[in-house]
């Protein structure tokens, strides 16, 4: 999987497929879309993906806090709530799950993407060490990755999307998908955060 995996978990179908059609037709895959927290936590424990988008109110409960909690305890990955609730005291208790957005429905399309780069850029910030360099990953791995592929995952973490990757380069989008998809063999891993939080493994 090379593109930006989302996945959705959203109890209203029609929303739910609403977004993954948004989504789709931007650089982003929605391979997995959800209803309910079972259903979250079993995506969680079986996709890869980079970023959640997140209902809070899942079936008529505060569902959405609970699998916050368990992104936060177990997967290490960045999600933003994507809502209808607007009170203080949901917002409240938002907070303290750290989100790293909060759209409120209805949403706009380029306020969704906003969110989502500006969530993916500043997650990946966070996890970047302090000296990011190909030989210095490269001590740490048996295949080594090229300058061209450093380069892309020097874009991984300031959060660039495959389309913007092919433009900065001048390639094809497919080019791009090669070369990620090598960088992911290379790192023995399946996706953009699984390649952040093992780059900080690797450069503690």
């Amino acid at each position: 999987m090379s593109e930006i995996n989302v996945l959705v978990v959203e109890d209203d179908p029609l929303i739910a497929e609403d977004i993954r059609h948004h989504l789709t037709n931007a650089d982003y895959s929605a391979q997995t879309v959800v209803h309910n927290k079972a259903d979250a936590l079993a995506a969680l424990a079986t996709e890869s993906p980079d970023i959640v988008l997140l209902d809070i109110n899942l079936g008529g409960k505060l569902d959405g806090f609970e699998v916050a909690e368990a992104i936060n305890a177990h997967y290490h990955l960045p999600f933003l709530y994507l809502t209808s609730y607007s009170t203080k005291s949901i917002v409240e208790q938002a907070k303290f799950t750290r989100p790293m957005g909060y759209i409120l429905k209805p949403f706009d399309e380029a306020d969704l993407f906003s969110s989502i780069e500006i969530a993916l850029y500043n997650f990946a910030q966070r996890q970047k060490p302090a000296k990011l360099t190909r030989e210095l990953i490269n001590e740490q791995i048996l295949d080594k990755l090229t300058e061209k592929e450093f380069e892309l995952l020097e874009h991984i973490f300031d959060g660039l999307t495959n389309k913007l990757m092919s433009e900065r380069h001048f390639v094809s989008i497919n080019t791009i998908k090669t070369h990620l998809k090598s960088i992911y063999g290379k790192l023995n891993v399946h996706s953009r955060t699984e390649a952040i939080a093992k780059i900080r493994v690797l450069l503690p």
